[in-house]
């Protein structure tokens, strides 16, 4: 009798950056443990990386997002150039990730709005191996990255108060019964 073949886990891949300025610029407040469980209800996420630059006085953040099921995988920040600010560029960093654990998934899920991408995104699609690519903000979406995922394109604000932080309460509408 043969043994049943484990099913691949699918994988998301998280431009760490790019997600936070891209909601931030959207006006979304994205609360990050309820989009961890979106990743995994919706595209049965296993695995869900964040690339982000290492700054220490973050740390309690990175501890928190750990805390709420991502693995995150740190690039050293460059420090600020005059007039300009630090930068972790994760993209290649990324880019290798998700080659480095195909032979892993099943499928993966990439969030991104940077065109840098388009490259391994039509490469995924050939390959049925692209679940979904979503972006942080459908404004700032690159059109190279939008050509290249086609239908397979969503975005951040359409998922709405699924993944969106509660407004904080009105404590002058508060009553005995609320």
């Amino acid at each position: 009798m043969q043994k049943k073949q484990k099913e691949k886990p699918n994988y998301a891949f998280i431009d760490g950056q790019n997600l936070y300025l891209g909601t931030k610029e959207s006006g979304f407040d994205l609360e990050y443990g309820k989009f961890r469980i979106y990743l995994r209800e919706k595209y049965k996420i296993e695995r869900a990386y964040i690339f982000i630059g290492y700054i220490e006085k973050n740390k309690d953040l990175y501890d928190s997002l750990q805390d709420q099921g991502y693995i995150l995988k740190f690039k050293p920040v460059l420090p600020a150039k005059k007039g300009l600010k630090q930068k972790g560029d994760v993209d290649a960093d990324m880019a290798f990730n998700i080659m480095k654990y195909y032979k892993e998934y099943y499928g993966a899920v990439l969030i991104t709005s940077d065109g840098d991408f388009d490259t391994i995104v039509a490469y995924l699609r050939k390959k049925k191996k692209l679940t979904a690519v979503i972006s942080p903000s459908k404004e700032k979406c690159s059109s190279l990255l939008q050509k290249a995922a086609q239908e397979k394109i969503f975005y951040i604000e359409n998922i709405g108060q699924k993944i969106e932080k509660a407004p904080p309460r009105d404590e002058t509408q508060s009553s005995a019964f609320s």
